[in-house]
Order: C-alpha cells, then sequence, then structure tokens
C-alpha cells in the first residue's frame, strides 16, 4: 500500500531540495528521517516534515508495521514564479524571480510490491 504527502508552494527553488531528495529516495523511512535531521540546510527541514507527514499518514490509515516502509518515490516539481523588478542606476530595472516548489514523497509496504509481482 502506498502513502503518500506533499507540501504544495513550498519557498524554497526545485533546485536547492532536488539533491536531498535524491539522497533519500529508495531507503527506508525511518533511515531517512535520519539522515535529514542532521544537515543543517532548510530543504532538508521541508523533506522531513513531509516525510513525517507520509509517515503519520501510513499510522493513520492503518499500516501493519510503520518501521518497515521505505521511500519509492521523492519528488520535487517546480511551482510558480512570482515575478518582481529591483530599480537600478538610471532608470533600469532588475528581475527579481521568486521561485517556488512542490515536494511529493511516496512511501510504501515494499513486501506486498514484490508479492504482487
Amino acid at each position: 500500500m502506498e502513502y503518500r504527502a506533499s507540501y504544495r508552494y513550498a519557498d524554497m527553488s526545485a533546485r536547492k531540495v532536488r539533491p536531498f531528495a535524491a539522497l533519500i529516495r529508495g531507503r527506508a523511512a525511518d533511515e531517512a528521517l535520519e539522515l535529514l535531521r542532521f544537515y543543517p540546510n532548510k530543504s532538508a527541514r521541508l523533506l522531513e516534515q513531509v516525510l513525517k507527514s507520509a509517515l503519520g499518514n501510513a499510522e493513520d490509515r492503518g499500516a501493519r508495521d510503520v518501521d518497515e516502509l521505505v521511500v519509492t518515490e521523492s519528488r520535487i516539481d517546480g511551482g510558480p514564479i512570482m515575478k518582481r523588478i529591483m530599480p537600478r542606476a538610471r532608470g533600469t530595472a532588475y528581475p527579481i524571480k521568486r521561485r517556488y516548489s512542490h515536494l511529493r514523497i511516496t512511501v510504501s509496504d515494499l513486501e506486498e510490491e514484490t508479492g504482487a509481482e
């Protein structure tokens, strides 16, 4: 069974979060949570929140053993871009692009997937 959690419109660009998503993809959920806990980056905090939410969803929906869940999908998609301008010298303007992202994590039981194939 798959359990999902998502965080839409995260206040960080997708490019900064993707390396941490690749780090936890395919690992056991508790191991991924420990990995993210010891990184000092804001993107690790965001992914940690989403992973905790996915584990909470699994527990709420009746997963047999939450300790044996595996992160099967950790996807970071680009969100909308807020466009602003910064006034500069001699009447010119520089663009400012405020980027957002959508975080999505899926955890699942590994035994059920192998038994279904």
